[in-house]
């Protein structure tokens, strides 16, 4: 038997094939249009976008392995979280999904808070503008029209799976991000959906990443010659989907993925919320364990933008920064281009670069770059451990962990180990093929659900510990100095 895993993101469709051993068998990926900016700070997307790439891969994927998509038993989604997917009566989608990284609704925040000071005691997190919660209440305040005609608010994969099996059901990690779900309980709350004016029957039926959900529908079976009860499990959002691909779902075990954003992600057996610190605090994936997340919105994009602007290849600017590095230098960089969720919680905050000089060129400011990241990290972590989580060895995935001083920087500033996995995929598509199986054979996650093997292991430089603390003490006075300077 196979099991299909999918992961919808915004910029594309990935669909991956396991076996029962869980060793890929194949894949195929389509690109999504990518998303629209219609004022500053917003950010739209088509979910017919998802859904033609949804097709096609798994289209290229039945093309490249017939026989072994018709073995399959069990598909698991994941997809980006947050994102406000309006539908109505007929299931027809009434405007552009509002993305997880579109920051309009800040001042409705602010007002969900202020009418319910329990909010962040029910969600565990903070009302941030990149939730779901909070969108629908600015659609509700700015497009009337569209709000009086919804009849269901999906996240992006529980549309997707709409499409798919003819079902409106979510799972418990996506949701979390919503701000409409009791995070401890694993249950829509009544109090924080009336905020928006909403009410149960506007959500999805809610079910655990591992168990099954829904029948595949037969139109779809016979396009991709699969068998008539192919199961769909409730799959997870895509941080507890890379999760689930690496294989940190016990208490202590994590993750720091150096993507666009950066995650420092760990898994808990227990509800560990901490708002103060801006620490998202989610369900897994898996029944009974939930996780904590330090999100920074600008980790390997603020290379991007380095690289931009100079002029250079990002690789190459990682690689002169490597081989001219010596340890901090004068330059610090605040990586604040797109605003910061941990732990700031402010989206209006901006970048800056500091200590600049004659000598400075684009290795320095490279390096500066590198460990503005690693600080933020630093800030994720300590915030975690206000919440009384510990964490032990790391493992690191996402394209920025191809370069070794990064991981350095990473492993020194946090002071813990930074395993680096053998080449392969452990990604999201992983992730929820591996609760495919699970929800199709009833298999115990943990058995399911191991660590790769480890290519090697990044460990902490001890000569350069004294002056990274320095220096992150530098890092953390720079923050509000300069927002009172920006007022």
């Amino acid at each position: 038997m196979t099991y299909l895993g999918i992961d919808i993101g915004t910029s594309g469709v990935k669909a991956l094939l396991i076996d029962g051993a869980g060793q890929p068998l194949g894949e195929a990926t389509a690109k999504a249009v990518e998303p629209t900016r219609p004022h500053p700070g917003w950010s739209e997307q088509n979910p017919a976008d998802w859904w033609n790439a949804t097709l096609e891969a798994i289209d290229k994927l039945s093309k490249a392995h017939p026989s072994e998509l018709a073995k399959v038993r069990g598909i698991g989604l994941s997809g980006h979280m947050h994102g406000a997917t309006l539908v109505d009566k007929n299931d027809q989608v009434l405007r552009p999904c509002i993305l997880w990284n579109d920051g309009r609704s800040a001042a409705e925040c602010a007002e969900m808070e202020a009418a319910l000071p329990a909010l962040r005691d029910i969600a565990g997190n903070i009302a941030m503008p990149g939730f779901t919660a909070p969108k629908i209440a600015w659609v509700r305040k700015h497009e009337p029209d569209i709000y009086a005609k919804i009849a269901k608010v999906l996240l992006p994969k529980a549309y997707i799976r709409l499409l798919l099996t003819g079902e409106h059901i979510e799972e418990m990690s996506d949701a979390s991000g919503t701000l409409w779900l009791d995070v401890g309980k694993r249950d829509w709350s009544d109090e924080l959906l009336a905020l928006t004016g909403l009410n149960r029957s506007h959500m999805p039926r809610l079910v655990e990443g591992s168990a099954p959900s829904a029948r595949l529908k037969r139109e779809f079976a016979s396009r991709w010659g699969m068998a008539d009860d192919v199961g769909v499990a409730g799959g997870a959002g895509d941080n507890a989907a890379a999760a689930c691909g690496i294989g940190a779902i016990q208490p202590g075990e994590g993750f720091v993925s150096l993507g666009t954003s950066g995650v420092l992600f760990v898994s808990n057996d227990r509800f560990r919320p901490n708002t103060k610190g801006a620490v998202h605090a989610f369900c897994h994936a898996i029944p009974d364990t939930w996780h904590q997340m330090g999100v920074i919105l600008s980790a390997t994009d603020s290379l991007n933008w380095l690289a931009k602007i100079t002029g250079q290849d990002p690789a190459k600017l990682a690689g002169a920064a490597e081989a001219g590095f010596k340890g901090p230098g004068e330059e610090i960089f605040l990586p604040y281009l797109s605003g910061e969720r941990t732990p700031h919680n402010n989206a209006a905050a901006r970048g800056s670069f500091t200590g600049l000089s004659h000598s400075t060129d684009p290795a320095l400011l490279a390096q500066a770059v590198m460990e503005g990241v690693a600080f933020a990290f630093r800030d994720c972590q300590r915030v975690l451990k206000d919440a009384g989580t510990e964490m032990g060895q790391l493992l690191a995935v996402g394209g920025g962990s191809k370069s070794e001083l990064w991981l350095k920087l990473i492993a020194t500033n946090l002071d813990t180990e930074i395993a680096l996995p053998e080449d392969g995929d452990f990604g999201g598509a992983l992730g929820v093929a591996r609760l495919g199986l699970c929800a199709a054979e009833g298999a115990d996650p943990t058995e399911i659900m191991t660590m790769p093997a480890i290519k090697r292991v990044i460990t902490p430089d001890a000569g350069l510990k004294t002056a990274y603390a320095d220096q992150y003490a530098r890092y953390r006075a720079l923050y509000p100095a300069i927002e009172e300077a920006r007022k």
